[in-house]
């Protein structure tokens, strides 16, 4: 995909509640709202003014084991404290328009809400828009991000949409940076450390073989709290530079990024950024599973397939 391109638009149409009535039941509270699937709390998405991005935390199997890292947030016994900026399941770029939203900081970006994010619980999907705000107060563009959830049989489903929108009358150039985009950040006992399998769609085993690799998905299984369960994150194909470079790290971190070309591949004549065209916009689609058994037993493979068949088209 060439710089500034244009990728197509999905928008659900969304209504301000936060009553059940389809695939989740959203319960609002002062800056935060969480989600229960089938009477059982899933995650809630964080969002107050004092939070440098949004965020969903924490993410929850079927069977209500929790699957991402509780620190800063809610610290389990035993949690490691390092890098607080990866808190359950979030989407930031390290290097726009050289601001880097993905850290935190006196010096970093943040993404700021324009409005409360709105619930729409017919199509289980939460909306928020906000302003890519720099430290010097300017504002870059726009972010919307949308998450939609639901849960096909005994699994549990993220559907990330996020569109930034170059909607300030200058272009945005999202650098080279390994830095970013997609991240979740897995328990410690989805750990590699502590015997969990880093795998992806090339069939790559662990951080050496993964990190910095182009691939469909990643996944993080192993056991926890006495049961094997699993954390798929999905590239759709019509992502910009599909397949995507992973930012995968044996503590615990997945992020999907496919703007650190340079620094994934090692080569400095490459450059992996893009920039979007003022007035123009780009978009991403990622899918997030939270399964049962290991990659195998939950049939990772199979469920991408059936996904990046899907076609995402303008409204």
């Amino acid at each position: 995909m060439s710089e500034g391109a244009t990728l197509p638009l999905l928008v659900a149409a969304l209504a301000a509640t936060c009553f059940a009535a389809g695939p989740a039941a959203f319960s609002e509270q002062p800056g935060k709202i969480q989600v229960s699937i089938e009477g059982k709390p899933f995650t809630t998405m964080f969002y107050s003014a004092d939070l440098d991005k949004p965020f969903l935390h924490p993410l929850r199997t079927s069977t209500g084991i929790v699957v991402t890292r509780g620190w800063p947030v809610d610290p389990a016994p035993g949690d490691s404290t390092d890098h607080p900026h990866q808190r359950g399941l979030w989407w930031a770029h390290g290097l726009t328009n050289s601001v880097d939203f993905w850290t935190n900081g006196p010096k970093t970006g943040r993404y700021v809400l324009k409005s409360s994010p709105k619930a729409d619980p017919k199509s289980g999907t939460i909306r928020a828009e906000l302003d890519m705000v720099g430290p010097a107060k300017q504002v870059i563009g726009s972010l919307v991000e949308e998450y939609a959830f639901s849960a096909p049989g005994s699994n549990r489903v993220v559907d990330v949409l996020v569109r930034i929108l170059a909607d300030r009358g200058a272009p945005i150039k999202l650098g080279d940076t390994r830095e970013g985009v997609m991240g979740v950040r897995v328990c410690e006992e989805l750990n590699e450390s502590r015997g969990a399998t880093l795998l992806n769609s090339e069939g790559g085993v662990g951080e050496k073989q993964i990190w910095g690799k182009r691939a469909n998905w990643v996944d993080y299984s192993g056991k926890v709290s006495g049961e094997v369960v699993g954390v798929a994150m999905f590239d759709h194909p019509s992502n910009p530079k599909f397949p995507t470079f992973w930012m995968a790290r044996g503590y615990g971190l997945v992020a999907a990024n496919c703007f650190g070309e340079s620094e994934f591949t090692g080569d400095k004549t490459r450059d992996g950024s893009l920039t979007i065209p003022a007035g123009g916009r780009m978009e991403f689609h990622h899918r997030v599973v939270i399964h049962l058994g290991d990659a195998n037993a939950a049939g990772v493979g199979k469920l991408y397939d059936k996904w990046a068949a899907v076609k995402f088209t303008a409204r």
